[in-house]
C-alpha cells in the first residue's frame, strides 16, 4: 500500500529519518511544489550541513553506487546497503523521487524524469528558506568544497570561496582544499573568511611543535542555547594526496586529544557538542562508539547520502552518526530539542536538492555566471559523444573510468593503466556531449600529472594489496575512504574478507597470468611523489576523446570478487 505524503513524513520523523515527504514521477515533473521542502520546525537548535560538494556550482547527473561493500562489523549494516535494499531499509517505494536521489536505480529514466540535482543558486534559495523559518540555524560545510572543477581548479578554489560566503556557510572542515597547498589555504582562512566563516580542525597540528594550525572548535548561540562545533579534516590528507603541498602539518584522527577537547568544552557548561568531520563514516561510527559527549558527528568524504542517521552507543550515552552525501545533492537539517540537561529529542532530514521544484537564488546566479564567463569556450570545447551512461562512484571500476583507462594505454602506449579510485566525479546520460568541462569534472586535480612507469608484476599486487588494505581494512581506522584503484588492460580476484597480503590473485592480462619478475609498463596518473611531472591527464584523455569522435559506455572492467554472495552492499539491478 502506497504512503500518503503526510504518513510518509510521519512514519520516517518517528524514526528520526529523513522526514521528507515523498512523490511520484507525475507529481516532480509538474509545475514547482513549494510544499515538497515545507519541513516543520523541530525544537530550539538548528543545523543544517552540507559536504563533498566537489565545486560543482551548477545541478548535475550523480549516479549513486551500485556496489558499496562493508567489511567487519560494517557487513550488511548503512551506508553498505544499495540497490533495492537500500530502498527497503529506509522504506522508499522504488519509482520515487527519493528512490532517484538515494540509489542507482532506474537511473537514466529518474534522472530524465527528476533532472539534474544540486547547484549553488538551488541549495541558496533552500538554504534561505529554512533558514526563515529557523533563524539563527548554522550552516556546516564538512570540506571537499574547493576542488572537483575547472573553474575551481583555475581560479584556485577562489570561485566557490566567493560562492560559499554568499551561501552563508558559518563553519567549515577540509580535506581537498590542502591540495591547494598549505600557502593557499592559509590565505583564504585569513583574509577570506575572518570574520565571517569559522575555518576548524582539531586534528592538524604542526610537526615542530604540535601546535594548532587551525582553530579547534566555535562556539554559538541560538536561541539562549551554547553550540561548540569541533572541525575534524580527513585524518589521511598526507598519505591519500601529496604530503608536499603541507609539509609542515600532521594529521590524524587523534582520538584521545578529542575526547579531552570534548572533555574541556563540556565544563564550561556547553549544552550542544557536534563534531563536523571529515573522517568518513565508517570511522565516524567507530569514533562515535569511544568519544564520549558529542550529541552528533556530521560526517563526510565517504560520499554517502545518509538518508537515516545510526544512533551509536557509548560510555556515557548515545551520538547521532550521519553523512551528507556529495556533489551538492544534500543538503542535512537537523533539528535539538535543548533544555537546560541538554539534547532532549532531535529530528534528521536529508534533503535532496532538486532542481526542478526550486526558484533558483538570483544573486548566486549571477555569481556564477561571472565565474565562468572567461572560460566559457573552455568549459564548453567538445571533445566526443558518449553513447552510454557515464559515472565514476562504485567500489570498482565505472564507464567513465574506462575512458581514462583506454585514453592512457593508447596514448601512452602501455600494458595496464591504474586510475585513482576517487569517489567524485559527475554522471553524463547517454547522447550527450563529453566537454572539457565534463572531463575535468573526473580529472581535476592540482598534480594530475600522466605518467608511465615501469613495474613488475610483483610490484603490481604489492599495489592493489595495498590499496585494498586501505578500502576493506575490517578496522575503519585503518580505512582512507575512496573506492579501489581503476584498472585497465588486466583482470583479477578480490577477496575483500581476506587479511592484507592474500586479499588480490590471479592477476592476468587477457588470458595470460602476469609474472611476479616480468616487467610491465603501467600508465597512471595523480602521483603523490613529489617531483613527478608529465602532460595532464585531461589533455591526454581529451587528445584520445576527439580522435574516437563517439564513445560507447563499455562495461566496466569488474574484477572477480570472493565471499560476498548475498551481500546486501551489491545489486545487479542498475543497468550501466
Amino acid at each position: 500500500m502506497a504512503l500518503s505524503r503526510r504518513d510518509f513524513l510521519l512514519a520516517l520523523g518517528a524514526a528520526a529519518a529523513a522526514g521528507l515527504p515523498i512523490s511520484n514521477r507525475r507529481a516532480i515533473a509538474s509545475p514547482h511544489l513549494s510544499a515538497f521542502y515545507d519541513i516543520p520546525r523541530f525544537g530550539n537548535v538548528h543545523l543544517l550541513h552540507m559536504t563533498d560538494c566537489h565545486a560543482q556550482l551548477n545541478p548535475v547527473y550523480y549516479r549513486e553506487p551500485s556496489m558499496n561493500l562493508g567489511v567487519g562489523s560494517a557487513v550488511d549494516k548503512l551506508p553498505h546497503i544499495v540497490g533495492d535494499s537500500l530502498l527497503k531499509a529506509i522504506n522508499v517505494p522504488a519509482g520515487s523521487d527519493l528512490a532517484h536521489a538515494f540509489s542507482c536505480l532506474d537511473f537514466e529514466e529518474s534522472a530524465n524524469m527528476f533532472g539534474r540535482i544540486g547547484g549553488f543558486s538551488y541549495l541558496k534559495a533552500l538554504v534561505d528558506k529554512l533558514r526563515s523559518e529557523r533563524p539563527g540555524a548554522i550552516l556546516l560545510d564538512g570540506g571537499d568544497t574547493w576542488q572537483g572543477s575547472a573553474t575551481a581548479l583555475w581560479s584556485r578554489g577562489q570561485d566557490m570561496v566567493d560562492a560559499c560566503l554568499l551561501l552563508g556557510v558559518d563553519v567549515m572542515t577540509a580535506h581537498w582544499e590542502m591540495t591547494l597547498g598549505a600557502e593557499r589555504v592559509q590565505d583564504i582562512v585569513t583574509n577570506d573568511f575572518s570574520g565571517k566563516i569559522d575555518f576548524l580542525a582539531q586534528n592538524v597540528k604542526t610537526f615542530d611543535f604540535d601546535d594548532p594550525v587551525f582553530d579547534s572548535f566555535t562556539i554559538k548561540e541560538m536561541n539562549g542555547v551554547p553550540i561548540a562545533v569541533i572541525g575534524q579534516a580527513f585524518p589521511y590528507t598526507p598519505i591519500a594526496n601529496p604530503s608536499h603541498l603541507i609539509p609542515d602539518w600532521s594529521f590524524g584522527i587523534r582520538e584521545y586529544e578529542l575526547q579531552q577537547l570534548v572533555n574541556r568544552i563540556r565544563k564550561q557548561g556547553i549544552k550542544v557538542v557536534v563534531l563536523l568531520s571529515h573522517n568518513g563514516m565508517d570511522v565516524d561510527l567507530k569514533l562515535a562508539s569511544r568519544v564520549t559527549g558529542l550529541d552528533a558527528i556530521l560526517g563526510g568524504h565517504t560520499h554517502d547520502g545518509m538518508p537515516v542517521p545510526v544512533i551509536v552507543p557509548n560510555r556515557t550515552g548515545k551520538t547521532i552518526v550521519t553523512n551528507g552525501g556529495s556533489n551538492g545533492k544534500f543538503l542535512g537539517v537537523l533539528d535539538f530539542a535543548v533544555s537546560e540537561s541538554g539534547v532532549t529529542d532531535f529530528r534528521y532530514r536529508l534533503l535532496p536538492v532538486f532542481s526542478k521544484l526550486i526558484e533558483p537564488d538570483r544573486d548566486m546566479e549571477e555569481l556564477i555566471h561571472r565565474v565562468r564567463q572567461p572560460f566559457e569556450q573552455q568549459l564548453l570545447e567538445p571533445l566526443a559523444i558518449t553513447e552510454g551512461l557515464l559515472y565514476r562512484r562504485g567500489n570498482f571500476n565505472g564507464s567513465f573510468d574506462e575512458i581514462i583507462l583506454d585514453a592512457l594505454i593508447d596514448e601512452l602506449n602501455a600494458d595496464i593503466a591504474f586510475s585513482p579510485g576517487f569517489r567524485w566525479g559527475t554522471s553524463l546520460l547517454p547522447n550527450a556531449t563529453i566537454t572539457m568541462e565534463a572531463l575535468l569534472e573526473q580529472t581535476a586535480t592540482t598534480y594530475s600529472y600522466s605518467t608511465l612507469t615501469e613495474m613488475t608484476g610483483g610490484t603490481i599486487k604489492v599495489i592493489l594489496e595495498d590499496v585494498a588494505d586501505n578500502i576493506f581494512n575490517a578496522d575503519p581506522y585503518y580505512q582512507q575512504g575512496g573506492d579501489m584503484v581503476r584498472v585497465g588492460g588486466m583482470t583479477y580476484t578480490i577477496d575483500p574478507n581476506a587479511l592484507i597480503g592474500s586479499r588480490i590473485s590471479d592477476m592476468r592480462i587477457g588470458e595470460t597470468l602476469i609474472e611476479a619478475n616480468k616487467i610491465y609498463k603501467v600508465a597512471g596518473w595523480a602521483p603523490v611523489r613529489e617531483g613527478v611531472s608529465g602532460e595532464p591527464v585531461w589533455d591526454v584523455v581529451a587528445r584520445w576523446l576527439k580522435h574516437k569522435k563517439i564513445v560507447s559506455a563499455k562495461d566496466p572492467n569488474m574484477p572477480r570478487i570472493k565471499g560476498v554472495d548475498g551481500s546486501l552492499g551489491i545489486t545487479d539491478q542498475c543497468v550501466g
